[in-house]
Order: C-alpha cells, then sequence, then structure tokens
C-alpha cells in the first residue's frame, strides 16, 4: 500500500486500537499512521471519545491514557467535512463513516462492524476487518 492512502477507522476498531494496544486493530491503526492517511470527521470524533468515555472501558484504560489517545488522533489524522449524503447502513449511525469515507476519497475503511463489512467493496472503497487489512500490507 502507498503512503498517499487514506483510511477510515471506525469506532469500535479504535477503541480497541486504545484499550489493547497490541492487538490487530492496535497493529492496523499504527500501520495506518505510518503508512498513509487516516480520515476523521467531527461526527465520527465525536462519537469515538463518547464511547471512549463509557463507564465500562474505565477499567480497562485511564482518563488520562484515553485524552492523549485521543489528542494523537486528532493531531495526526487529516479532518473531512464530509459532504455525501448515505444512507444505506442497517444502523444509521454508522454512514458517517461511509460519508467521511467517500468525501476524503479513503482507499479503506478499517472496521469490525458486520454492517459495514456487508457492504464491501462501497463505492470502490474497500471495508476490511483489522486482520484482513494487516495482511494486505504484509501482501503489498
Amino acid at each position: 500500500m502507498n503512503s498517499n492512502a487514506r483510511y477510515v477507522f471506525d469506532t469500535n476498531v479504535l477503541v480497541s486500537a486504545l484499550i489493547f494496544e497490541h492487538s490487530k486493530p492496535g497493529q492496523a491503526f499504527r500501520n495506518a499512521l505510518q503508512n498513509g492517511q487516516v480520515l476523521l470527521s467531527l461526527s465520527a470524533l465525536e462519537e469515538i471519545a463518547a464511547v471512549m468515555s463509557r463507564e465500562k472501558f474505565r477499567r480497562y484504560v485511564t482518563e488520562e491514557d484515553r485524552d492523549e489517545f485521543l489528542q494523537a488522533l486528532v493531531g495526526r489524522a487529516r479532518f473531512i467535512e464530509p459532504g455525501a449524503q448515505i444512507r444505506i447502513c442497517r444502523d444509521p449511525k454508522d454512514d458517517k463513516f461511509l460519508e467521511l469515507a467517500v468525501s476524503g476519497s479513503a482507499d479503506h475503511i478499517i472496521s469490525g462492524d458486520a454492517d459495514l463489512l456487508a457492504l464491501s467493496p462501497f463505492r470502490g472503497i474497500e471495508i476490511l476487518p483489522p486482520d484482513d487489512f494487516l495482511k494486505r500490507l504484509e501482501d503489498s
């Protein structure tokens, strides 16, 4: 994959990357940061921050670690203001990731969400789980 590649990560992958740094989601996120651009929108960031702030995750990660992760994400990501209105996902909250990917000309969406994965490819954008994304990086 080339260094100009653009990636969108959904919330569940980023939460897993935060909590389990050496997991496949964590490896996928680090590789994307090193090998391309991670795309982010305000609505995606708001959802990611809200989910990471849930009580159930506090036993896995400190508030300080969460805030550092979010600051690093904001500092490294390229912000996109989605112009596309997409209403296709079974769960309407997932449409924001498709809108971001289409508006930002993403190459891949990295997701563990079955509803998003079922749509691959979406308008030429591959939607892959972290394991498959890492295999693609190894093969390129």
